[in-house]
């Protein structure tokens, strides 16, 4: 949609709203509900938001420790600046528009350095600058409760029922029972022009994929944010809870968002070679190199909360190691369409709650970095890839706090403040967790410690 499509809606009184949204550090969209004549009459330029909507945790809260804002700062305003390229229909909510924003600083209106859509966008122009262009796509993994996310919260969250009663992988029977919600969310997201390819059951009752095709970095950061934040509301609007959270119980699978990724030079892609083996060029093998080098840097950026780690469990088609593998869905890098045109790599690490935003950012670096270092690629596993001597993938939020903060090559790549900024966030989520006593704690030693 462009302006013009949007001030002719408006005239026609088909459009009445404009969300005028920003990404916030947790991947949510964040913003404002503008009346759409005031919109087009000129709030399309810029409008503001408060400087704390990149300095909170989930709750919303307003931590210290963060060199950004802060009270003794003041918490001021950033410039919240419509990309009127991302200008959509939002066909689940009557008469809306939505528009997505780069985030600027009010004085000097340069990017925020620390706003998600700034540090993929900067790693995004590395590589323009190298020449090439890189194409991702993000798999959605959530699931659906049979009770509303209201009803859900007044209980306690106890006693959650998913949709279904089953293993629903690829179960058409099971998912036309959930065709109510998952039919429209296809449809509204496609008539919003996100490229949606498909939805599945996944591998457990209630689990749902959600598939959009590959695009350039920044759109499919887009498509994921919109998507996720959709999936949710056209959920409620069906009287059903979505969630995102990577482990909702461990006896329970949990929700992954593998992130496809190759790039590509004047139209054409840059990881094939017909004559290799496996169809992998040289560039495509520094560039995994990177990305198994450097994979611990920036787990967190795919990892970003204590339960996220809870899913990093042999035997449950998530990976544990640092490792690649050719079609094997149990390692953290998997090469897919070996031998054709369509060679990619599937990093299989993110959970289902990362930002799509930081998390292909690092992975762009790491595979830039892996470029610029030259780096050679081991030979792939085999077997099981659950067992070996490779390197882990850090088991918990403050080993990879630990490793994002000590990262040269992310401080190289997007700057101490970036860096500085996110591993403050693990810090927050960490001292959060460790004042919380558990319901395990209680019910493990309330008689018997």
């Amino acid at each position: 949609m462009t302006l013009d499509d949007l001030k002719a809606q408006v005239s026609a009184g088909d459009i009445d709203t404009v969300l005028v949204c920003m990404v916030d550090m947790q991947g949510r969209l964040m913003g404002k509900r503008f009346h759409a004549g005031h919109f087009v009459a000129g709030a399309w330029e810029e409008t503001h938001c408060c400087n704390y909507l990149l300095a909170t945790d989930l709750e919303m809260a307003t931590p210290d420790g963060y060199a950004s804002t802060s009270w003794e700062r003041g918490y001021g305003d950033y410039v919240m600046k419509p990309d009127l390229s991302t200008l959509r229909p939002v066909p689940w909510l009557d008469g809306t528009a939505m528009v997505m924003c780069d985030v600027l600083d009010h004085h000097t209106h340069e990017e925020v350095p620390h706003a998600p859509r700034s540090i993929l966008k900067k790693q995004v122009n590395r590589l323009k600058a190298m020449g090439y262009d890189a194409m991702c796509a993000t798999e959605l993994e959530f699931f659906l409760f049979e009770k509303s996310f209201d009803q859900i919260r007044k209980e306690g969250f106890r006693n959650l029922e998913p949709i279904s009663g089953y293993n629903e992988d690829y179960h058409i029977l099971q998912t036309t029972k959930e065709e109510h919600v998952m039919r429209p969310i296809r449809n509204h997201l496609w008539n919003a022009g996100l490229p949606v390819e498909n939805s599945k059951g996944e591998a457990e009752a209630g689990q749902e994929e959600l598939n959009i095709k590959y695009a350039p970095a920044m759109d499919t950061a887009e498509y994921h944010s919109i998507a996720k934040n959709a999936v949710k509301e056209i959920a409620w609007q069906h009287g059903h809870a979505a969630t995102f959270l990577p482990k909702w119980h461990h006896d329970k699978v949990g929700s992954s968002s593998h992130v496809h990724q190759s790039l590509w030079a004047d139209g054409r892609p840059a990881f094939f070679d017909e004559a290799d083996a496996l169809g992998m060029s040289a560039l495509m093998k520094s560039y995994m190199a990177g990305l198994l080098k450097y994979a611990a840097d920036y787990t967190f950026f795919m990892a970003p909360y204590i339960n996220s780690y809870k899913r990093f469990m042999k035997g449950t088609f998530a990976p544990t190691r640092i490792i690649w593998s050719v079609d094997n869905r149990t390692a953290g890098f998997r090469l897919c369409g070996d031998g054709t045109k369509s060679v990619r790599v599937e990093c299989r690490i993110p959970g289902s709650d990362m930002n799509p935003y930081l998390a292909m950012a690092g992975m762009l670096a790491a595979g830039i970095a892996g470029i610029e270092e030259g780096l050679e690629l081991q030979p792939p596993t085999t077997g099981d890839v659950y067992q070996g001597e490779t390197g882990m993938i850090p088991g918990n939020l403050r080993a990879a706090r630990d490793a994002l903060y000590g990262s040269a090559m992310l401080r190289a790549a997007m700057g101490d403040e970036v860096v500085d900024h996110y591993a403050r966030a693990a810090e927050v989520e960490i001292e959060e967790f460790e004042r919380v006593v558990t319901d395990w704690e209680i019910a493990r030693g309330f008689e018997r410690a």
